[in-house]
C-alpha cells in the first residue's frame, strides 16, 4: 500500500488501534470470535503497516508515543520561539558596533545559511520537530534581513515587505508541513491585505487598523481557501485558514459594534453599531450551522465563542449600569444554561439523523 503523507499514515494507525480495541471488546462480549489463523493474519498485516509507516514518517504507533509527541511539539515550539528571539536580540546587541558592509554581509549570510540549514535538517529529520525549529529561525532571519536593510539604506517602509515575509513563511510551511510557519504566513497576509485595502481608501498603510473594515475582504478569502485548494496532505492547514478567517471577520465586527466611528460608512454611528451587532449575531450563528452541517468542530467552536461574546457584550451595554451586579451575573449564568440546553438539543438531533443518513447511503449503495 502506498501512503501519500504523514497525516494519512497517522490517521490509518489510529484507525488500526481503534479497530483492535473494538475487536477485543467484541471478543470479550462473545459477539465475534476469530480463529488463530485469522487473528495472526490481521496482526501481521497491521504490524507490517506500522513498520512501513514508522520507517517512512516516524508516526506514533502507541498511546504513550502520542503523549511523548505532544511534549515534543510543545518543546519544539518553545525552542523555536526562544531561538528566534535569541537571534533577534543578538543582532541588536552588537548591531551598532558594525560597519555597513559587515551588517549587509551578516544579514545576507544569516538568511541564506538558515534557509540552507532548514533544507538540510528537513532531509534528515523524519519527525519534523527540528525542521520546525530551524525553519522558524530562518523566517526570523529573513524578517530581520528585510527590516534591517530598510534601516541601513533608509528605505521608506512599505507593506510589500509583509507580502515577501508571507511568501517565505508559506513556502517553508508547505514544503515541510510546518503549521507554525503557515500561521506566521497567514498573519502576514492578513496584515498585507488589510494595509493594501486601507491604502486604496486613501490612508497611510501603517494606519490600516484604524478602519476595522479593512480586514473583511481577506477574512472571506481565508475562510474559503480550503474550499478552492485541497489541503488534505497538510495536517491542520485548512483548520487554520478557516479559524483565522472567522476571527479576522468577526473581531472587527465586534469592534465596530461598539465603535461606529471607525467605519467607512458615513451614517449615524449608532446605526452602524446596531447593524454590526446584528451582523455579528447572524454571521456567528450561520457559522455554527454551517460547521455542524459540514462536521467542522473548529468552525462550530469559533462561531459559538463569538456568538456568546456578542451576547455578553450586548447585555453589558444594556444592564451593567442599571442592574445590581449579582442580578447581572445571575442573568449571565442563565444565558449560559440556555445555550447549553440549545446545543444539547442540536446534538441530540444530529445523533438522531446520523442513523437515517447512514441507512440512506447504504440503500443507495445497494441499488
Amino acid at each position: 500500500m502506498k501512503t501519500p503523507d504523514k497525516t494519512t499514515a497517522q490517521q490509518r494507525a489510529d484507525q488500526i488501534h481503534a479497530f483492535n480495541d473494538e475487536l477485543a471488546e467484541l471478543t470479550r462480549e462473545q459477539i465475534l470470535s476469530l480463529s488463530d489463523d485469522q487473528q495472526a493474519a490481521i496482526d501481521n498485516y497491521h504490524q507490517g503497516l506500522f513498520d512501513q509507516f514508522s520507517s517512512a514518517f516516524d508516526i506514533d504507533s502507541s498511546q504513550q508515543q502520542k503523549q511523548l509527541s505532544l511534549g515534543m511539539r510543545i518543546a519544539s515550539f518553545l525552542g523555536a520561539l526562544a531561538l528566534a528571539a535569541s537571534v533577534f536580540f543578538l543582532f541588536y546587541q552588537f548591531w551598532g558596533r558594525l560597519g555597513t558592509a559587515s551588517q549587509v554581509i551578516i544579514l545576507s549570510g544569516a538568511s541564506i545559511t538558515s534557509f540552507v540549514a532548514t533544507v538540510i535538517v528537513a532531509s534528515k529529520d523524519g519527525s519534523g520537530y527540528f525542521t520546525k525549529l530551524i525553519g522558524l529561525v530562518a523566517f526570523a532571519c529573513f524578517v530581520l534581513n528585510i527590516a534591517m536593510f530598510g534601516q541601513i539604506f533608509n528605505i521608506t517602509p512599505s507593506d510589500n515587505a509583509l507580502l515577501v515575509w508571507a511568501a517565505l513563511a508559506l513556502l517553508l510551511a508547505y514544503a515541510y508541513d510546518v503549521r507554525l510557519l503557515q500561521v506566521a504566513g497567514v498573519l502576514a497576509i492578513i496584515a498585507f491585505a488589510s494595509a493594501r485595502v486601507g491604502a486604496w481608501s486613501g490612508m497611510y498603510w501603517l494606519h490600516f487598523g484604524e478602519r476595522p473594515e479593512n480586514f473583511f475582504p481577506i477574512a472571506i478569502v481565508l475562510f474559503f481557501i480550503p474550499q478552492w485548494i485541497d489541503h488534505q496532505r497538510f495536517g491542520g492547514f485548512a483548520l487554520s485558514y478557516r479559524v483565522f478567517g472567522m476571527v479576522t471577520l468577526l473581531t472587527p465586527m465586534l469592534v465596530l459594534a461598539h465603535w461606529g466611528y471607525g467605519s467607512y460608512l458615513n451614517i449615524d454611528p449608532d446605526i452602524i453599531e446596531g447593524g454590526y451587532q446584528l451582523a455579528g449575531f447572524i454571521i456567528s450563528g450561520a457559522c455554527i450551522g454551517y460547521g455542524i452541517r459540514r462536521g467542522w468542530g473548529h468552525v462550530v467552536n469559533t462561531g459559538v465563542t463569538f456568538f456568546v461574546i456578542f451576547i455578553y457584550t450586548k447585555f453589558f451595554d444594556w444592564w451593567w449600569e442599571i442592574m445590581p451586579k449579582y442580578l447581572f451575573f445571575l442573568l449571565m449564568s442563565l444565558m449560559a444554561i440556555l445555550c447549553l440546553v440549545i446545543f444539547k438539543r442540536l446534538r441530540k438531533s444530529e445523533q438522531a439523523t446520523e442513523p437515517v443518513t447512514a441507512q440512506a447511503e447504504t440503500g443507495g449503495a445497494e441499488r
